[in-house]
């Protein structure tokens, strides 16, 4: 196939990866990238050890994406685990799988493979123009961008891809603002909503001074017929973390259809009810209920949260003290800002994109990552989520470029 130009706008993974599959194949690959650096994302997702991906197989990682793993399916068998664990070890990430079934690399850390990726796709060609702010077509179809000197500058390249995210933690570049864009040349978009984000509890004075910030460790999180296990955190306005993330989605529409929604708390999840109660029954005469609860494996954060959610009086019986650690009633009344979530749910809808990931009413225009109407839990599906759909884009562009 003859050389094309391409413009691929954002610089984040799904971004990268399409621009190193189109520059393999012997296309001019510009990435025009808003902020100073690429990839932000990418890094901070990697600060706290970069989760590339899971292990578990495709019969149990593609439910994962819920209502959109039916037009996800192809991308990701496409591009399954296996072969971003690949490409990552072909940078020299050295992955393993973590005891959650979790794949990192070796390094844990972001930055070691970034620096590694950029040098391949320096070498590969790719030019990267940053501090270019996409503000959408001019009248006779260029790309027009917007510079950080207050100039202006317009593209027509043969092919575009647009990778621009959600509008998760906007300061890292992602803000929605492709939203509108899109909207003008008649592209339905969901509306971007927070996903994998925290949710908001009218906790109690005493409970936000003394346990912001504290961690409720080997807990299980109930919700409807829905249960997972995990870690979460007290926020001062509500709660986080990994365990709440993986319900974010029917907990948001829960709170969207009635205002507000209920969630139990499983405190002891090792202990049955039977061996629980029998552990309580051994209070010594005297001894404080704080103590008898943290001698029974409570933190004093997990005792706050108790407290909490029998609105300050405990039923000190046994059977009911068991009862109320094993099913800790909350109460979510909202939930907290986008620009706090890990992710975004919603975005261009499935049936405004092709087979090719290109967009029906923009010939030549494709879309990949966050920017489309998905969404996953944390522990490696959004990563994967963003390859496979910048692969998908790659192949579907160059199937376009190649027609006829």
């Amino acid at each position: 196939m003859q050389s094309k130009d391409i413009a691929i706008i954002g610089a984040g993974a799904a971004g990268l990866i399409a621009a190193e599959r189109l520059a393999i194949a012997g296309h001019r690959v510009t990435l025009h990238e808003r902020m100073a650096s690429p990839a932000r994302k990418f890094l901070l997702a990697g600060r706290g050890g970069l989760n590339l991906t899971h292990s578990e197989p495709l019969e149990t990682f593609l439910p994962r994406y819920g209502a959109a793993r039916d037009w996800l399916e192809p991308a990701i068998t496409a591009f399954p685990p296996q072969a971003m664990r690949d490409w990552a070890d072909g940078l020299g990430a050295q992955s393993f799988v973590g005891s959650s079934g979790r794949v990192f690399p070796k390094a844990m850390k972001a930055s070691p493979l970034l620096r590694a990726w950029l040098r391949r796709l320096d070498g590969l060609g790719v030019r990267l123009e940053s501090g270019r702010l996409w503000t959408g077509w001019t009248p006779d179809g260029a790309l027009s961008f917007a510079t950080g000197d207050g100039g202006t500058v317009t593209l027509t390249p043969d092919a575009t891809l647009l990778a621009l995210g959600g509008a998760s933690w906007p300061r890292l570049g992602s803000d929605g603002g492709w939203v509108t864009l899109l909207a003008e040349k008649g592209v339905a978009v969901e509306p971007l909503r927070p996903a994998n984000g925290g949710f908001a509890i009218d906790w109690t004075a005493t409970l936000r001074a003394r346990f912001a910030g504290a961690p409720l460790k080997r807990i299980v999180i109930r919700f409807g017929d829905r249960e997972v296990a995990g870690e979460a955190m007290i926020d001062g306005a509500g709660i986080e973390g990994g365990a709440i993330y993986a319900l974010s989605g029917p907990l948001r529409e829960a709170i969207a259809r009635d205002g507000h929604a209920e969630i139990a708390i499983d405190l002891r999840p090792d202990l049955d009810i039977a061996r629980l109660t029998d552990k309580l029954g051994k209070r010594r005469q005297g001894e404080t209920l704080s103590n008898h609860l943290r001698k029974a494996g409570l933190s004093p954060a997990a005792v706050a949260v108790l407290r909490d959610g029998a609105g300050g009086r405990l039923d000190e019986a046994p059977a009911a003290l068991a009862a109320a650690i094993k099913a800790t009633p909350l109460r979510l009344t909202g939930l907290m800002p986008i620009a706090r979530a890990i992710s975004t749910a919603g975005g261009i809808a499935a049936s405004e994109v092709d087979d090719r990931f290109m967009l029906k009413r923009l010939p030549g225009v494709f879309v990949a990552g966050e920017m489309l109407d998905w969404e996953a839990p944390t522990g490696g599906y959004l990563l994967q989520g963003c390859f496979a759909t910048g692969v998908a884009a790659a192949v579907g562009m160059e199937a376009w470029l190649g027609r006829g």
